[in-house]
């Protein structure tokens, strides 16, 4: 089946090998786009592994009603091989009680302990 994140890839090949943590995002954008894909497949434990110490939620909740659909990635600064901090523009596409939603955000990930991890979003 075709990977959540857009890749144009399968998700065995694509966000799978980082949900079950056998493999690291190379950059931002990758660890960005698993992100997207663990809500889409509800894989709250890569959500919680691949987010900043210093801000992870002590637990999380998927609403159960909503379904994301669609990731749109926009623009990406830094994050690549041999940066150690990036930002991640984009816009993820939902469902909530048969409606069409969208969030729009650009967040900021840095590196911690080696691996790339979401650490907040800017402010608009």
């Amino acid at each position: 089946r075709a990977c959540p994140c857009g890749s144009g890839t399968t998700y065995g090949r694509c966000c799978r090998p980082l949900h079950r943590g056998t493999t690291d995002a190379a950059t931002a954008e990758q660890v960005m786009r698993s992100r997207f894909s663990a809500f889409a497949v509800g894989d709250l434990d890569h959500l919680l592994r691949s987010w900043h110490s210093s801000t992870r939620p002590a637990g999380l909740r998927l609403d159960p009603g909503q379904r994301w659909v669609r990731l749109e990635v926009l623009d990406t600064a830094r994050g690549g091989l041999l940066d150690s901090a990036g930002t991640v523009e984009f816009r993820a596409h939902y469902r909530a009680a048969g409606q069409p939603g969208t969030l729009h955000e650009r967040s900021r990930f840095v590196r911690e302990d080696g691996r790339w991890v979401y650490l907040d979003a800017l402010p608009d």
